[in-house]
This record gives structure tokens, C-alpha cells and sequence, in this order.
């Protein structure tokens, strides 16, 4: 059995922060809506992952505001997508 060294796991862990995880939970929203074809559940899973960025304080997210950006650009486009599908 190959043991990974903890240190290393928590040296990596150390730099991600909130806004890495709101990151990959969209990258694992799309991918999982995907196979269903429906532009609506992209737009809505779209809509929640910006509200998330959106509520998400600033100091949880590295005590940067692009994070907050990229939820209200998320916040316009997920609206787009769900009018625009069937």
C-alpha cells in the first residue's frame, strides 16, 4: 500500500481556499448536467454556483474580489441559458 505523506496533502491544501472549491463545484456541476442535454440545468446550476461566489465574504475566498466578480458574471449568464434552452 503506497502511503502519501500528509505533509505534502497539507502543504497543497494550504494555498486552496473557498473560491478553488466553488470553482470545481461549477467544473463538477456542468459536467454531471451534461450528459442530460438540457440548457436549462446548466443555466440554473450556473445561477447557483454564482449566487454561491455572490454570499461567499470576501476574507473566505483569499481576500480577493475577483472571486465575487466571476459570481455576478455567473449571475448574468445563467439567466441567458436557461431562456435560451428547451
Amino acid at each position: 500500500m503506497i502511503e502519501v505523506p500528509l505533509q505534502t496533502i497539507d502543504n497543497f491544501m494550504l494555498e486552496l481556499h473557498m473560491g478553488h472549491a466553488l470553482l470545481g463545484l461549477l467544473a463538477l456541476a456542468i459536467l454531471g448536467a451534461l450528459p442530460l442535454k438540457s440548457m436549462k440545468i446548466i443555466g440554473l446550476n450556473i445561477i447557483l454556483v454564482g449566487s454561491l461566489f455572490v454570499l461567499t465574504p470576501v476574507s473566505m475566498t483569499g481576500d480577493t474580489v475577483i472571486f465575487r466578480l466571476v459570481g455576478i458574471a455567473l449571475l448574468m449568464i445563467g439567466p441567458i441559458l436557461y431562456v435560451m434552452g428547451r
